[in-house]
């Protein structure tokens, strides 16, 4: 099936770091936001990098996000997907970085998140970003169980140095 990107960047004047996913799985598409799968575990680990309690509902995650300037989108603007699963991505388009880079100029890092936006942001938008800091992270999705919650927090670390 083509799906369009459903959800709206979120991002303001004052973000600073911009996290890219690969696109809106099925949950998140439902509930209108990122990471919305209750097993994804990328507020609970952003949570621990600031030492607060992982936000819950959608607002407390808006809120949470630009306390600490952070920014959500995804690589991919449109593609051939079936349901959530990344490896049956196809017929990519990817997002308009340039626009958002060029429009958000405060953006100082991208944090990567996955190995299927890794692959897309390599593939379509990593010479279209300039001097902007790249930052390459393991998903925070369930499947990635390989991870443990500490791992992760470990590694996501580096979105603040």
């Amino acid at each position: 099936m083509h799906l369009t990107h459903t959800l709206r960047i979120f991002i303001d004047k004052d973000s600073e770091i911009l996290i890219l996913g690969s696109f809106p799985s099925v949950k998140s598409r439902e509930v209108m936001f990122y990471y919305g799968h209750k097993q994804n575990r990328f507020f609970p680990v952003l949570a621990r990098l600031f030492n607060e309690v992982a936000p819950i509902t959608v607002e407390e995650r808006k809120v949470f996000l630009k306390r600490h300037k952070i920014a959500l989108y995804d690589v991919i603007e449109e593609c051939d997907i079936e349901g959530s699963s990344d490896s049956s991505i196809k017929n990519v388009i990817p997002v308009d970085i340039v626009s958002i880079l060029s429009e958000y100029p405060n953006i100082k890092i991208i944090g990567i998140t996955g190995n299927t936006a890794k692959y897309y942001f390599n593939r379509y938008l990593i010479n279209k970003i300039g001097n902007t800091k790249v930052v390459y992270l393991p998903s925070t999705s369930p499947a990635n169980a390989r991870m443990s919650i500490e791992n992760l927090v470990d590694v996501y670390k580096e979105l603040l140095k």
